[in-house]
């Protein structure tokens, strides 16, 4: 079964707050396996979660004024 990758990206005042609780309510989705929240002094404001699944992402509701990618994994060491 192929993995998949989840990005969520918040920007601004609240989106750290935001995107804890996200990252929070992922682990009781089907196929979870692990996810981070990440921030980069370089990108002031700026919050990501990555999240990995085994199988396709669940269907799952990004808060307002967050931005979902779903990628695939094609190739990893």
């Amino acid at each position: 079964m192929a993995s998949h990758v989840h990005y969520a990206e918040g920007k601004g005042n609240d989106a750290l707050s935001t995107l804890r609780r996200f990252l929070n309510g992922l682990p009781t989705l089907p196929g979870f396996v692990s996810a981070e929240l990440l921030w980069s002094e370089e990108q002031p404001g700026l919050y990501l979660v990555m999240s990995r699944w085994d199988g396709r992402v669940p269907q799952m509701p990004v808060p307002e004024d967050v931005r979902g990618w779903v990628f695939e994994t094609v190739d990893e060491r």
